[in-house]
């Protein structure tokens, strides 16, 4: 049996700021409390025959993944396709603002010079399709909220890429095996499409 284990970065000045960040290139390091949550996280993951360490191209995610490894031999890789969502203009902009800016709109609208949610949710499917074809038997990847959020959703088999599962803690591992990976991937693809016109949860 291969063995997935996806986990939030660890706690950001942005987390503790409430703002968003969609941008890669914006610098949003881990707090204190984040660098101690991505140590515990090595410490748990610590006895799982890691084949590699997967992370997006956020700081916040290369970080978590630097200290939960550290002391290990194990390679730590990039995978852009699990970023987070491109926001686009609403960088930078405060979760109340991005809030409020959902309400007004559907899955499908991108954001203002950014990405859908849909298609944010295709980009995983591939993400998770691309882990199912890989060489790794045990892998470690270090992500964000939302990816994590909507194969929890998928595999639960509910009828909502946002729920019953919603709020995802930083640094907490989850662990998937191929048929759980493969009901995500399928899941998320069908309620993404489903749910294109369906508003947005605030």
């Amino acid at each position: 049996m291969r063995l997935f284990v996806l986990a939030r970065h660890a706690e950001s000045v942005l987390n503790h700021e409430r703002r968003i960040n969609g941008d890669p290139a914006v610098p949003a390091p881990l707090t204190e409390h984040g660098r101690e949550e991505a140590a515990l996280l090595g410490l748990q993951v610590r006895s799982l025959p890691l084949d590699v360490c997967l992370h997006t191209r956020f700081g916040r995610t290369v970080e978590t993944a630097q200290i939960a490894m550290d002391g290990r031999d194990v390679p730590i890789v990039e995978e852009a396709l699990f970023d987070d969502v491109n926001i686009g203009d609403l960088e930078g902009e405060t979760i109340d603002g991005y809030h409020a800016w959902k309400r007004e709109h559907v899955r499908s609208d991108r954001f203002p010079g950014g990405e859908s949610l849909v298609e944010t949710a295709l980009r995983y499917v591939e993400a998770y399709r691309r882990l199912l074809a890989g060489p790794y038997r045990c892998v470690l990847v270090v992500c964000h909220e939302i990816p994590i959020r909507y194969a929890l959703n998928a595999v639960g088999e509910s009828g909502d890429l946002d729920g019953p599962v919603h709020a995802i803690p930083n640094a907490a591992p989850f662990l998937f095996d191929d048929a759980a990976i493969e009901k995500a991937a399928a899941g998320i693809e069908r309620l993404a499409t489903e749910e294109s016109e369906t508003r947005l949860p605030s």
